[in-house]
């Protein structure tokens, strides 16, 4: 067997697999590019050549123009391909719409690569698959043993009494456009809140791609330009840059409310006056990492950003190689 540190290498543009010739998710333009998921740190426009679940390629071509590769590769999860010397699968991740685990063998060994990942079962996105390998290379953006995640109906349901105490306000909820906005929606719909829900904007394209590609998200609609009054009593998802903004203002007593796996942290939900913080997170908490970590059944931990320190730490004492490979690029989109 060829251990997988022969043949995978972190470059400047990310990481590299030597047999195969392809980056997964690098940050720089490469000749062949194998995408994890569609979040702008970890897709970019440029490549020669893009493989990624149909799904993802859609997301791609979405956000940055039918032109964004010069060749497009769709790989539907559980569908080996063959890259040079490589043998490469993608399985679902639970991250987001079309996010990927990456499975690559070579010389007898599996090495997988998480991408960003979660656990929580998400109605908008495959649910996350294990897959056994000699090496789990693992984000850790949660990566700290203080993060354990609520079950989002939990929050759904502050969200949704928050709105029932103060009718005369609307609840206005940053969330990043992609991901974010449309689970929100789909755990609305699953508390059975069947009224519209109103999205700025720039949160409209990503949720009509999500209805084109199969998700149902029940009714939504743009704010309206005008009678913004109306929309006492009602929910509105925006950007988070779009709550402290005149925009913000034209709402009727909005009460600001911010979805994201970081409002665990009172501070950071204090320092930006958020009345009603949703710990609502598209990323594995501390407990969820361990679990997977072990699920695996890999014998090396590979850790690619986030807060790396801890889960090597974690991993060592449990008896596990690991190190971090300390990869630059890769943005937390929760804050965005």
């Amino acid at each position: 067997m060829i251990h997988p540190r022969e043949w995978m290498e972190v470059r400047p543009g990310g990481l590299y697999c030597k047999p195969g010739g392809f980056f997964i998710d690098p940050t720089r333009t490469v000749p062949e590019a194998v995408i994890t998921h569609g979040h702008s740190d970890h897709a970019r426009a440029g490549h020669a050549k893009a493989i990624a679940t149909p799904d993802t390629l859609a997301i791609m071509a979405c956000r940055l123009g039918d032109g964004f590769t010069a060749q497009r590769v769709g790989l539907p999860y559980g569908q080996a391909i063959h890259l040079g010397e490589a043998r490469v699968t993608l399985y679902p991740a639970g991250h987001i719409l079309g996010s990927a685990q990456v499975l690559i063998e070579h010389g007898g060994s599996r090495l997988v690569v998480s991408g960003d990942y979660k656990r929580t079962p998400d109605p908008t996105a495959r649910e996350f698959e294990p897959v056994s390998c000699d090496v789990f290379v693992t984000e850790a953006t949660f990566g700290l043993p203080v993060f354990c995640h609520p079950e989002p109906q939990h929050e759904i349901a502050k969200l949704l009494a928050s709105l029932a105490v103060f009718p005369q306000s609307c609840v206005m909820v940053g969330c990043y456009a992609l991901g974010k906005t449309q689970r929100l929606i789909g755990e609305l719909r699953r508390a059975g809140y069947d009224k519209t829900v109103y999205l700025h904007g720039a949160l409209m394209r990503l949720t009509q791609l999500y209805e084109e590609r199969g998700v149902e998200l029940g009714p939504y609609a743009p704010v309206p330009a005008d009678n913004r009054k109306n929309l006492a009593g009602e929910i509105v998802l925006c950007p988070p840059s779009a709550l402290a903004d005149r925009w913000s203002r034209t709402l009727p007593d909005a009460i600001v409310a911010v979805a994201s796996g970081w409002m665990q942290i009172r501070a950071r939900a204090k320092q930006q006056r958020v009345e009603v913080p949703l710990v609502i997170s598209d990323h594995c908490d501390w407990p969820q990492l361990i679990e997977t970590i072990h699920e695996t059944g890999a014998g090396e931990i590979w850790v690619t950003h986030g807060r790396e320190e801890a889960l090597v730490h974690y991993c060592s004492k449990a008896g596990l190689t690991a190190r971090a490979l300390s990869l630059l690029g890769y943005e937390d989109e929760e804050t965005e």
